[in-house]
């Protein structure tokens, strides 16, 4: 009877007014949001496509015009009758500053070619070739700077010819083909959202540039090219983005803008379901909040109003102060029920939250500073106690380039820069593997540790090993440098023993390093190495004897060494 009055009494009364109260304006308000959402997600998305189209279109437009300019060098000179060295050693130079052009013709002011070179065929001094009637050189004394339609070499490479005359009939002309799968490198950079893309149609829309460089390569192709020109064809002039259907048959959204000069397009397009993932989630929500609110409502009309208004309103406020990141605050409720349970629930969450935002900034800061072998043993650990300074015995392997200097001062220094990235990229992958630690490089030089601070089976075993594997890498590598006139070699030294290691530095800036006598020895070895030479000392020659193939060098006086030092070496 009293369940029966409960249900006839207040229970409906609550549960109306407050399924009223809570459900109603949600769904009122959430059909608003989802409205103005989709209003304002779109104005986003037209924006955003926009821009997206606008820069691509200035990135391209700055392609070609850098070409351009660059020509523009080469008509600077009145010709004469004389072979002229010099325009070919400039047209050689631009070859190197713009990989794309693929073949040059300087052209004097009678209309004859004085000098064809190419990166693909035979090259031509003063063929004396009449050149005046061809429509790129009509067309550049018309508007100094020509652009041709788009060609394709043998079907598939997309190619522009760019012709420019100079400011004075004497300097004569130049005509460039330019190959133009350059332009992939700033249409594959475009992202929007996940699997937004861009990509770029010529006149008459064919494909000339998109992130799949095999779409480019069958733009001669009318099945490959009309889904892309139908997107563009959709686009209407201020009209903001059109929606269309790609080449796999999905709905996207697409900007376009004009590249100027070529007179080409360059179309940015989103997939529709990706571009509308966020109206669809807040109407999720919604749908997830209504439910649950209405079964809120009938919990709250079955429970005494008046008690659970304080506990919400705390409940309320400690949530938020947690959420703001105020992990030492705690929600005190005295109620003997869920809402007490709840209070504690999240007391203990804040409090493990600030242990794991503490742990999370400390071991971040480590692996800011140290080698990540060092840092995760302090993460196993618990505390960085196991990085005071102590004994133990380590081999120390030392390794750099034989010739590097003499090399670092001959060529340039993106090159020198890119010979290091692949050095460092080859060694960084072997010392991974192997499980050693990485204590510090220095130009060409490194310095790594075995058995510190993780302790390793047999650590002279493996740091012979660690160099045979490094030597074999970078021999790789060298087989490459040298056929592009790189003299350089590599050479390591190993030498193991007792050593002092553990973190040295102040309180911003820490290394983990190994010091001692050990560290001095592996390091002249290394610098007694010849190139493809691994030498170590007796201690790690005797640990690995018996288990690798050793050659006694014999006795060398090695710097800052009393007496001549046992030298083995790796029998290759």
């Amino acid at each position: 009877m009293i369940v029966r009055d409960r249900f006839r009494g207040l229970f409906p009364k609550y549960f109306l007014a407050l399924f009223l109260a809570v459900a109603l304006p949600l769904v009122i308000n959430g059909s608003i949001e989802a409205w103005f959402g989709y209003r304002d997600q779109r104005a986003r998305l037209d924006q955003l496509l926009g821009v997206q189209a606008a820069s691509a279109a200035a990135e391209i437009h700055n392609f070609i015009s850098d070409i351009a300019s660059q020509l523009g060098w080469l008509v600077q000179l009145p010709w004469t009758d004389e072979v002229d060295e010099g325009r070919r050693t400039d047209a050689l130079r631009l070859f190197r500053q713009a990989p794309a052009v693929v073949s040059l013709t300087l052209i004097d002011n009678n209309g004859l070619e004085r000098l064809y070179v190419s990166r693909v065929g035979l090259n031509r001094i003063e063929s004396r070739i009449d050149r005046s009637a061809e429509p790129a050189l009509v067309g550049a004394h018309a508007r100094q700077v020509w652009f041709s339609d788009v060609s394709y070499n043998r079907g598939s490479e997309p190619y522009l010819t760019i012709a420019l005359v100079g400011n004075r009939s004497a300097v004569g002309a130049v005509i460039a083909e330019v190959n133009l799968k350059l332009i992939w490198d700033v249409v594959s950079a475009i992202k929007v959202g996940e699997t937004g893309l861009a990509f770029v149609l010529d006149r008459p829309g064919r494909l000339i540039a998109h992130p799949d460089i095999s779409l480019v390569l069958r733009g001669l192709e009318e099945t490959t090219s009309q889904p892309f020109r139908t997107i563009r064809d959709a686009i209407g002039p201020g009209a903001g983005f059109a929606t269309g259907r790609d080449g796999q048959g999905r709905p996207v959204a697409a900007r376009a803008a004009p590249v100027a000069g070529p007179d080409w397009t360059v179309v940015v397009a989103q997939p529709l379901s990706e571009a509308y993932a966020p109206i669809y989630a807040a109407l999720r929500r919604t749908t997830v909040l209504l439910a649950g609110s209405t079964v809120f409502a009938g919990l709250l009309a079955y429970a005494f109003a008046h008690r659970m208004t304080e506990p919400i309103r705390l409940l309320e406020e400690g949530t938020e102060r947690i959420g703001a990141g105020s992990f030492e605050h705690r929600i005190s409720i005295q109620t003997g029920d869920e809402f007490q349970r709840l209070a504690s629930s999240f007391n203990r969450m804040a409090g493990e939250l600030a242990l794991a935002q503490q742990h999370q900034e400390r071991i971040a800061k480590l692996k800011r500073f140290l080698a990540p072998q060092v840092a995760d043993l302090v993460d196993r650990a618990g505390d960085d106690s196991v990085l005071d300074g102590r004994r133990t015995d380590v081999v120390v392997v030392f390794c750099d380039l034989r010739g590097f200097t003499a090399f670092s001062a001959g060529v340039a220094p993106e090159e020198v820069m890119s010979v290091l990235s692949e050095y460092y990229e080859v060694l960084g992958r072997v010392i991974a593997r192997f499980e050693a630690t990485l204590i510090s490089f220095s130009g060409d030089g490194l310095m790594v540790l075995v058995n510190a601070p993780v302790p390793v089976e047999e650590p002279a075993l493996r740091a012979v090993d660690l160099a045979t594997e490094m030597q074999k890498h970078v021999q790789g590598l060298i087989g490459g440098w040298r056929s592009r006139g790189y003299q350089v070699g590599f050479g390591i030294g190993l030498a193991s023993g007792s050593a002092t290691v553990g973190r040295i530095g102040y309180e911003d800036r820490l290394d983990y390093t190994a010091i001692g006598s050990v560290v001095n020895l592996a390091a002249r070895l290394c610098a007694s190495a010849a190139d493809r030479e691994i030498l170590m000392d007796a201690g790690t020659a005797a640990s690995v004897r018996g288990k690798r193939s050793l050659e006694d060098i014999g006795s060398r006086q090695i710097k800052g060494f009393d007496d001549a030092i046992p030298v083995f070496g790796i029998s290759s």
